[in-house]
């Protein structure tokens, strides 16, 4: 069973603290957008897709259960104004901001019905957000199988049979509304019984493959191995043919126009190493991260984040031979004064990349090393539908 990181009824809304995986499993009930704002600015939920659909759903528990005016025009200004304060809380994701436009949106076109009124415009918002929420898990499930059969018809290793995969940070249920997009191109190899074994790097510095996607790993009891981020380049190098490694997936947090992709920092490097290796380098990012306004990678915001999370680590108390869960330490591991440079993310340029797997299909670069990505747009689907693609 897939794990289940955002449990949603209308008017409840309940998320998986991540800050305290892997060694407890504990849910946060989260009432108003406020609770939504800090859950994800500490990062108790993460992942570019899933802070969205909180987001969204915050809001709609909020807007289910107060005392709502029966004017639409103030209801409508009312979930604006949110829907702007929840945006502040993540500035690299499009997801976020993409998801926020879109509601918006919606509960302006309710607004502005003949014989509108409060309530009319707060289900508006409620049902359009409760449907982002259905998209995503389907979206990602296509995601999911339109990678695992590419990676299965169109790699070295693929026609030899099961494939090892490598992938970095965490882009699977805890990153998303279930399933997941890169992790769930790796669930998706397992479930057709075309995985031979799944790589996880740690991600440092917050420690999202090792804390998250290791979790989900051993949940779903997919054969799966953590390794250091320094680590890769020798994985490729000494197990890739054992292993029969067909490439690296991971996911991103925008996808500029010319196919130049963000994605949490070490995402750059490992697809450095995919190419001098040989094996493929693939980005699960749903069309809907695909941001035709943003030309290329330069016009990209990366966030730079506390130095603490590069100089202290922290976790429950080992004694040796037993973890105590009622103890939690920080603990420092660099020397003190020494100055840091923490980006979330950085970009990878667009002639890295082999493929950008979407709901849709997957989109290769022609014959000249240009990808269409506007393509992605011709293709039917939800209006409303947020990102979904895994991140910090």
């Amino acid at each position: 069973m897939v794990l289940q990181a955002i449990k949603y009824t209308r008017g409840q809304l309940e998320i998986l603290d991540q800050l305290k995986l892997p060694h407890q499993e504990e849910y946060d009930h989260i009432y108003s957008s406020t609770d939504a704002w800090h859950a994800i600015k500490e990062m108790r939920t993460r992942g570019a897709p899933a802070i969205a659909i909180v987001a969204a759903l915050a809001l709609a528990v909020e807007l289910t259960n107060m005392k709502l005016s029966s004017v639409a025009e103030e209801v409508q200004v009312f979930v604006t104004e949110k829907l702007h304060y929840l945006v502040t809380s993540r500035p690299t994701a499009v997801n976020l901001a993409d998801a926020a436009g879109k509601l918006k949106k919606v509960t302006e076109d309710a607004a502005a019905k003949q014989g509108a009124n409060g309530e009319s415009v707060r289900d508006a918002y409620v049902n359009a957000a409760e449907q982002m929420l259905v998209d995503d898990v389907s979206d990602n499930e296509n995601i999911g199988k339109h990678g695992a059969e590419w990676i299965v018809k169109n790699t070295e290793a693929g026609k030899k049979g099961p494939v090892s995969m490598l992938t970095h940070c965490n882009t699977g249920s805890l990153a998303t509304a279930g399933y997941g997009t890169a992790l769930g191109v790796i669930r998706s190899l397992h479930s057709s019984g075309s995985l031979k074994h799944a790589f996880c790097s740690e991600t440092r510095p917050y420690n999202q493959g090792s804390r998250l996607t290791a979790f989900e790993l051993v949940h779903d009891q997919i054969p799966a191995t953590l390794v250091t981020d320094s680590m890769a380049a020798a994985l490729l190098r000494l197990r890739g043919g054992s292993e029969n490694i067909a490439g690296i997936v991971v996911g991103a947090d925008r996808v500029a126009a010319n196919g130049d992709t963000a994605n949490k920092i070490g995402t750059y490097s490992l697809a450095i190493l995919a190419k001098h290796h040989g094996v493929k380098f693939l980005v699960a990012a749903p069309r809907t991260t695909i941001d035709l306004n943003t030309k290329s990678g330069a016009d990209i915001v990366i966030e730079e984040r506390p130095g603490k999370e590069v100089t202290m680590v922290k976790g429950p108390r080992h004694d040796g031979v037993n973890l105590d869960l009622a103890v939690v330490e920080t603990v420092s591991i660099a020397a003190n004064g020494i100055n840091v440079w923490n980006p979330a993310f950085d970009v990878t340029p667009a002639e890295l990349i082999d493929g950008i797997i979407t709901e849709v299909g997957v989109f290769e670069k022609d014959s000249e090393g240009v990808f269409h990505l506007e393509e992605a747009f011709q293709a039917k689907g939800s209006e409303i539908k947020p990102s979904t693609v895994g991140g910090l």
